[in-house]
């Protein structure tokens, strides 16, 4: 992924008010982050710490939706700290990475525009730290004592990450039925 400024993040977010993607925290590591080892911008806000927010680079998405040219960004609710079972394992639907069951959130996006403003909204199991990329890199590993094989390549695997998560910006973006 190519670097973004602070302004094409922003500027990026389909999904909520302007003066809410002005106020939005950046991550406190954002001068530091690996670029090119992301295929999407994912972060915990640091001053609302049950929002989270994903931005894709630009032509990540269909150009005929008016996403394809700058990139593209949603903000997620995330869930209430709840319990977890330490013994319990869950599957990140992005990247498809094995997480002890406190490693993945149901993260929930109101879909843009006046659907949205309705109240309507859709959501993903995700890695709880919005690490995917590098996961499927195997630059950052689980915390699960038992780890999945799989015979896909890194590449394969970007790939799929890629498809899975264009496929859920897609629904946030696109009215309901549509």
């Amino acid at each position: 992924m190519e670097p973004l400024s602070e302004k094409q993040i922003r500027a990026s977010f389909i999904n909520c008010s302007k003066g809410d993607a002005a106020r939005l925290k950046l991550p406190a590591d954002f001068a530091d982050l690996p670029w090119e080892d992301l295929d999407f911008l994912g972060w915990r806000d640091p001053g609302a710490p049950l929002r989270a927010h994903i931005v894709l680079p630009a032509g990540a998405l269909p150009e005929a939706g008016g996403g394809g040219a700058r990139p593209v960004g949603i903000t997620l609710r995330v869930p209430e700290a709840a319990r977890t079972s330490a013994v319990k394992s869950s599957l990140c639907r992005v990247c498809l990475t094995g997480h002890a069951s406190s490693g993945v959130f149901l993260l929930a996006a109101p879909r843009a525009g006046a659907s949205g403003r309705d109240g309507n909204s859709v959501g993903i199991y995700v890695c709880s730290d919005l690490a995917c990329s590098l996961y499927v890199r195997g630059k950052r590993q689980p915390a699960l004592r038992t780890r999945y094989e799989e015979s896909l390549g890194v590449e394969g695997r970007i790939e799929r990450l890629r498809a899975n998560l264009v496929a859920f910006v897609e629904n946030v973006r696109l009215p309901s039925g549509g």
